[in-house]
């Protein structure tokens, strides 16, 4: 995707959809999964992802797990049941903000 501003503002809303779907993982393994799941159109970037996570965490939102795996220290990510809650509110308002973007341009409709 050419513009990344307007995939910047929904950031968080992907995180807690990812979260959601598979329970915990690991930031390394987002990033991955975005890129094969949009056809590498989104690209995040770490500077982009971790104060995402960072500020969802601070929010109540996401938990953090640090497991030992292989000989290195690795953080996964899962959602709390507050977060279990804010993804739905978010992906809710996702949609109605799509619709309502849709309406706007396949409108051929011409104001007076």
């Amino acid at each position: 995707m050419s513009n990344q501003k307007l995939f910047k503002g929904s950031l968080q809303t992907i995180i807690l959809k990812l979260l959601e779907r598979n329970a915990k993982m690991y930031g390394y393994e987002m990033v991955q999964h975005v890129k094969q799941l949009t056809n590498e159109e989104l690209n995040i970037t770490e500077g982009a992802l971790y104060p995402a996570l960072h500020k969802l965490e601070s929010e109540g939102f996401v938990e953090v797990e640090v497991l030992k795996v292989g000989n290195r220290m690795r953080k996964y990510y899962s959602l709390t049941k507050s977060g279990v809650t804010e993804t739905s509110d978010r992906i809710g308002e996702m949609s109605r903000f799509l619709e309502t973007m849709e309406q706007l341009i396949t409108s051929k409709t011409k104001l007076a």
